[in-house]
């Protein structure tokens, strides 16, 4: 889950609207034969420009996969309802982790299919940053939730530690749910946030 820094946003400027467009078809073309069969030449076709211009957005196909991602991290730190701050914790980390997986539900097999690509042993380049990036994901999370332990506390470790298996034992629920709205996610993710009172007590 390798992602570039979050930029601030402008949806007029055309080189923001043609790396949107990039990372768009690169998806369309990904429904219809898989993430690993997409090429940035094929995309570039699709779109009527030089295969060089590509490079000005994305170095490569983990590149694309990069942006895709970072519309989740985006969607996870948007405006929150109002109240937010006063709702217990566990509720708080329930609303942010949803709001990365519906950011990116629209491609879901897409998505998983990325993971898989990057997490592919061959590939050290990939998965290596993506251990880092899954530690990012999770501080996010919490900065997201507004947990108050400050970082390198031994609280904030253990929080890390829990929410990375939470994050990763919902992942793998999120990657074979075909439920409306993702039902089947949201129970799974709802019922292990409120086991996790056990070990994590101040959730509430």
């Amino acid at each position: 889950m390798t992602m570039t820094p979050v930029h601030a946003r402008r949806d007029d400027d055309p080189d923001r609207q043609l790396a949107d467009s990039l990372l768009t078809t690169a998806l369309q073309i990904a429904e219809e034969v898989g993430w690993p069969a997409v090429t940035l030449t094929e995309v570039a076709a699709r779109l009527g420009i030089p295969a060089a211009r590509v490079l000005d957005h994305y170095r490569d196909l983990d590149d694309v996969a990069n942006a895709w991602f970072l519309r989740g991290w985006r969607a996870m730190l948007a405006d929150t309802p109002g109240g937010f701050a006063d709702w217990p914790p566990r509720q708080r980390l329930e609303h942010c982790l949803l709001a990365w997986l519906d950011a990116l539900a629209e491609h879901r097999d897409v998505t998983i299919q990325m993971l898989r690509t990057k997490a592919h042993l061959p590939h050290p380049h990939t998965w290596v940053p993506m251990v880092f990036d899954l530690s990012r994901t999770i501080q996010w999370w919490r900065q997201a939730a507004h947990l108050a332990a400050p970082y390198g506390s031994h609280r904030a470790r253990f929080e890390e530690l829990a929410l990375t298996a939470l994050f990763l034992a919902t992942l793998r629920c999120w990657a074979r749910d075909d439920t409306p709205g993702q039902h089947d996610t949201r129970r799974y993710l709802h019922r292990r946030l409120a086991c996790g009172k056990a070990l994590m007590p101040w959730l509430d």
